[in-house]
């Protein structure tokens, strides 16, 4: 069977339009002023999240999840075309999404306090896991001995699901809502709306590692894992905080200076007060180990953590960017501008449409050498 089944009842939305790595597709402008392509018909609401697809996986494809209830689902051609390939909805606005070891399997987190499997290939779905509150993240884990989903909810708790019972498997009490994770295999990473962060560890079942004192003193909004050197095993995190700063934490550092602080996502007008923006996403390069960050300025920036130096900038769109994404091969950069409500209800205009934009970014994630810095 193919990935979608038959065309005629997976696709479910317009795949008349396309976008193309050419500058002739890309416009600019505030709405666009990095010239990078937009994918085709966006999210109809404030988008929430983004995902590749697996190392593995035939094909560039990209879901993204949103406030419109729905999780959408494109094919990036090598051509650079985008096709919208199928779109599934929930009861609530969907805040999380990720895709199972099975390719046509995708997961997604709802407002709506539960947890749905989609099966792309019959363009159904099913519940497999329920919270007392909504659910904030969901990670799919693959373990030698097991596999599971891991839905982190505001009900303070942690669940780990086996897709084909309706109880968890296990179940850990926080001390906070969930307010982002993420999941490296055998590490899991956790932190609550009270700035505590949980370390797990995932061979054989998961089990908690260590608790981390917050290195912010604001709140957390996103945290990514990153390997060694050698991109083998995972070794820490970074942590974006509300207060356009980035944390690099070892969880056994060789040396206390391992670990640091960045400032980042302000404004560089000489002007006071300095504005500062929430760090809204952190993704790592899969080969690389820099990494990407975009925030509530609408600007997205390239890191490398190891020789702590900026390697890119991008002009500023006329939107937030709320989430962003680096596919398993580490050709492909998407972002997401949409509103992120940071500023209130009177800076919504929803004549500025939501949008997901590809760059094809060839070495700007690559270290410099060192006389090149």
């Amino acid at each position: 069977m193919a990935l979608f089944g038959n065309a005629n009842s997976s696709f479910s939305f317009n795949t008349n339009t396309s976008s193309k790595f050419t500058s002739k597709t890309a416009t600019g402008g505030s709405h666009n002023p990095m010239h990078d392509v937009e994918v085709s018909n966006p999210p109809d609401d404030c988008i929430s999240c983004l995902e590749f697809g697996p190392a593995g996986m035939p094909g560039n494809f990209i879901l993204s999840g949103s406030w419109a209830n729905d999780v959408r689902c494109w094919q990036i051609d090598n051509n650079g075309q985008t096709t919208p390939k199928a779109q599934q909805s929930a009861q609530g606005p969907i805040l999380d999404v990720c895709w199972g070891d099975e390719y046509s399997k995708v997961f997604m987190a709802s407002v709506d306090k539960t947890a749905r499997m989609w099966d792309l290939g019959s363009n159904q779905t099913v519940q497999v896991a329920q919270h007392d509150a909504p659910i904030k993240t969901c990670h799919w884990i693959k373990a030698p001995n097991y596999s599971c989903l891991m839905t982190g909810s505001w009900d303070k708790t942690l669940k780990f699901w086996d897709t084909r019972q309706a109880a968890p498997m296990k179940t850990i009490k926080l001390s906070e809502r969930v307010y982002c994770a993420d999941v490296k295999y055998p590490m899991a990473m956790v932190s609550c709306a009270d700035k505590k962060l949980i370390c797990l560890k995932l061979d054989n079942e998961p089990s908690e590692f260590q608790k981390i004192d917050s290195p912010m003193k604001f709140q957390h909004r996103c945290i990514s894992i990153f390997k060694d050197k050698s991109q083998s095993n995972p070794v820490g995190f970074a942590l974006g905080s509300i207060e356009g700063r980035v944390a690099i934490q070892y969880i056994q550092p060789t040396n206390p200076r391992d670990n640091f602080t960045f400032k980042c996502h302000r404004s560089t007008a000489a002007s006071q007060p300095q504005d500062i923006y929430a760090v809204n996403s952190i993704a790592f390069h899969p080969t690389y180990g820099t990494l990407a960050t975009c925030g509530s300025d609408g600007r997205f920036s390239f890191w490398d953590k190891d020789a702590r130096t900026k390697l890119k900038g991008s002009e500023q769109l006329d939107l937030p960017i709320p989430a962003c994404a680096i596919n398993s091969t580490g050709s492909l950069f998407a972002y997401a501008a949409s509103y992120d409500w940071s500023k209130g209800h009177e800076y919504y205009n929803p004549q500025v449409k939501n949008r997901i934009l590809l760059r094809s970014f060839g070495d700007e994630m690559k270290p410099r050498a060192k006389n090149q810095r």
